[in-house]
């Protein structure tokens, strides 16, 4: 198969599992971030780097992010809300987060695909993306290796959930520019 065939795949699978996500948790987690104070965004490797994306979005929207382990990050306080991605939702320095930000009485919320985790049972909110667990190898639910399609789904999802802001605040594309980086 040519290399640009596997794109159609990708997008196949994609499409598959979007389908999938509850639209009333999607909607609690929407809400939960509209109403904290601060919203914290972890995950842990490339689950990480999805975080960060949303971040920079969210501060895009007029939000106030914070990445976990920045040196900018401020302390978590209860009118805040920590937002998981995590396929396995067991990844013990999330789980370390998870368990600190309930004992200070903020808000969780686990993106994953693994709804009974750890991390998924100290979670108000739980978003379960039915896509294949870097662990499962190739257990037939995506020709993709280790995590892909749980890491794309999840910037996918941070994506829809923005537009979802955006819809609700009234805000356009355009308005966002203002926000944007302008010092390179």
């Amino acid at each position: 198969m040519q290399t640009t065939a596997y794109t159609k795949d990708i997008l196949a699978e994609l499409g598959h599992t979007m389908e999938q996500i509850d639209d009333a948790e999607a909607e609690k987690l929407s809400e939960g971030i509209l109403h904290a104070k601060k919203i914290f965004v972890a995950g842990s490797g490339r689950s990480g780097l999805m975080a960060k994306a949303f971040a920079m979005r969210m501060m895009h929207v007029g939000l106030d992010p914070y990445v976990v382990g920045e040196t900018i990050t401020p302390n978590l306080e209860p009118e805040d809300i920590l937002i998981i991605g995590s396929g396995s939702g067991e990844t013990k320095s999330l789980l370390s987060m998870a368990e600190k930000a309930r004992s200070i009485g903020a808000a969780i919320a686990l993106v994953t695909t693994n709804p009974k985790s750890a991390i998924g049972q100290l979670s108000e909110i739980t978003i379960d993306i039915p896509a294949q667990a870097k662990a499962e190898g190739t257990s037939g639910k995506s020709i993709q290796p280790m995590g892909s399609l749980f890491e794309q789904s999840l910037l996918l999802f941070y994506d829809s959930v923005i537009l979802r802001f955006m819809d609700k605040k009234e805000l356009h594309s355009d308005t966002m520019y203002g926000r944007h980086a302008n010092l390179e």
